[in-house]
C-alpha cells in the first residue's frame, strides 16, 4: 500500500488487540497498538500529529475510550476515530458520536469489516475541499467559479446556480477521483440527510447535461462510494494566472 495509513489502535483484550494489530499491518496499515487508555494518551501526546485515523475500545482500564477520545479531539480535533466496543445501548451509540466518532463498530465483528470502515471514514474526510480557483479547464470547457459560469468552447457560457457551482468545483477539486457522498452532502449542504441527498442528485443530473458536449467528460457514479469527474484535462497552459486545467 502506498504511502499507508497509519492506525493508533487503543485495545486492552490481551488477545484481541494483538489480532488486530497484525491483521491492520499484513493488510498494509501502519499500526502502532496502546494496551490501555493511559498508555494510549501518552503516545498520542508524544505524536498528536503522526496517526490518520483512530480506533479505539471503549471499555478500558484507567481511561476508557470516551475520556480518551475526549483528549484526543483536544491535542488534534482532525484526527478521525472509530470506536470497537461490546456496548449496544442507543445511547452509549449516541455518546460515541456526540464526541464526534466518525464510525462505531460493536464487538464482535470480522476484522475485514474493521478496514472497510476504516478506508470509508477517511475517504470521507480526506476528500479535497476546492481551493479558490477562479477558473478550471476542463476539457473543453471553462468554469467560472467566480461569475458561476461554464463556457464550452466559444460558445455564450451557461449560468450556474449557486450548488452547481459549489458541487461541480468539488468535483473539479478531486477531478478523476471518487468523491465520497457523504463528505460532498456535507461540504456542499452542511449535513447527509435523505432529502439533501435527493437534491445533489438532482445537481449532478444538471450538471451532466451542462457538460455533455465533450465526450471526454462524464460525471460516474460508484455505487456504493460516491461519484468522480472523469476529465482528460488540456495539454495547453493555462492562460489566466488563476487557472488549474485539470
Amino acid at each position: 500500500m502506498e504511502n499507508s495509513v497509519k492506525v493508533f489502535l487503543c485495545e486492552d483484550d490481551e488477545s484481541l488487540g494483538p489480532l488486530l494489530a497484525d491483521y491492520l499491518t499484513e493488510k498494509g496499515y501502519e499500526t502502532d497498538l496502546f494496551k490501555d487508555g493511559e498508555a494510549g494518551l501518552k503516545g498520542f501526546e508524544e505524536h498528536p500529529r503522526f496517526w490518520d485515523i483512530c480506533v479505539l475500545d471503549v471499555m478500558m482500564p484507567k481511561k476508557d475510550g470516551f475520556e480518551l477520545a475526549k483528549d484526543i479531539r483536544s491535542l488534534n480535533p482532525e484526527t478521525p476515530i472509530i470506536f470497537l466496543t461490546a456496548k449496544t445501548l442507543s445511547e452509549d451509540v449516541q455518546e460515541g458520536f456526540s464526541l464526534g466518532a466518525d464510525d462505531y463498530l460493536k464487538k464482535p465483528f470480522n476484522t475485514s469489516e474493521l478496514t472497510m470502515r476504516i478506508d470509508a471514514v477517511l475517504r470521507r474526510v480526506q476528500g479535497k475541499k476546492p481551493d479558490d480557483v477562479a477558473f478550471y479547464r476542463i476539457g473543453d470547457y471553462v468554469f467560472d467559479t467566480q461569475h458561476q459560469s461554464l463556457q464550452y468552447k466559444d460558445e455564450e457560457p451557461v449560468s450556474l446556480t449557486t450548488k452547481e457551482t459549489e458541487l461541480l468545483a468539488l468535483f473539479c477539486a478531486n477531478a478523476n477521483t471518487t468523491v465520497d457522498r457523504s463528505f460532498a452532502l456535507k461540504t456542499i449542504w452542511g449535513e447527509d440527510t435523505y432529502f439533501n441527498a435527493r437534491s445533489m442528485d438532482v445537481y449532478i443530473t444538471k450538471l451532466r447535461k451542462h457538460l455533455a458536449q465533450d465526450p471526454g467528460i462524464e460525471i460516474q457514479n460508484k455505487h456504493g462510494k460516491g461519484h468522480r469527474l472523469i476529465t482528460p484535462g488540456v495539454n495547453s497552459e493555462p492562460d489566466e494566472s488563476n487557472t488549474k486545467v485539470i
